[in-house]
């Protein structure tokens, strides 16, 4: 009987628990062709490709959209589509390439003076791009010295321009 009253409340609130999550999950979430476009501009401007690869080369902006679809939240869902909303009205994708870092500059500076408790979509964008950047192997290699299996912990200098390890 004990059993019966505690797991009759605790599947009650499962059920409630599933069902609002269904309600605000991110599967309503998807960008438009241009709209992925916009954001593959801003990731590569963020981390362009030089001797090293960029955020595009690495799948940046398919990790993006991934991540707002599966773990965020309506709010930031909100955010970044109003954020992607102002590149559009900008024809942030006509513009050339200074003039593209000049709209993020000032959507930088812009996003210094927000303070909601919802990211806002500079935000989202930025910290989104680097964790997809960093936890890509190419991106890894690309910025650290990779040693897959490494040997004694032992603290070393690092001669100039020498890259920081990962393990």
């Amino acid at each position: 009987m004990l059993g019966g009253a505690f797991s009759a409340p605790t599947l009650m609130a499962m059920d409630n628990w599933e069902s609002s999550t269904k309600s605000i999950s991110g599967a309503a979430f998807s960008l438009t062709e241009t709209q992925q476009k916009i954001v593959a501009a801003i990731t590569e401007l963020i981390i362009p490709k030089t001797d090293t690869v960029g955020a595009k080369d690495v799948g940046v902006p398919a990790f993006i959209e991934m991540m707002l679809k599966d773990c965020y939240k309506a709010p930031e869902h909100q955010s970044f589509m109003e954020g992607l909303a102002s590149m559009e009205k900008v024809k942030f994708l006509d513009l050339n390439t200074d003039e593209r870092r000049g709209v993020l500059k000032l959507l930088e500076q812009e996003t210094k003076k927000i303070t909601s408790k919802t990211p806002p979509f500079w935000r989202l964008i930025k910290e989104l791009t680097l964790l997809g950047y960093f936890t890509s192997e190419a991106g890894l290699k690309a910025s650290f010295e990779y040693v897959q299996i490494p040997g004694k912990l032992e603290l070393i200098k690092l001669k100039p321009n020498q890259k920081a390890y990962a393990y």
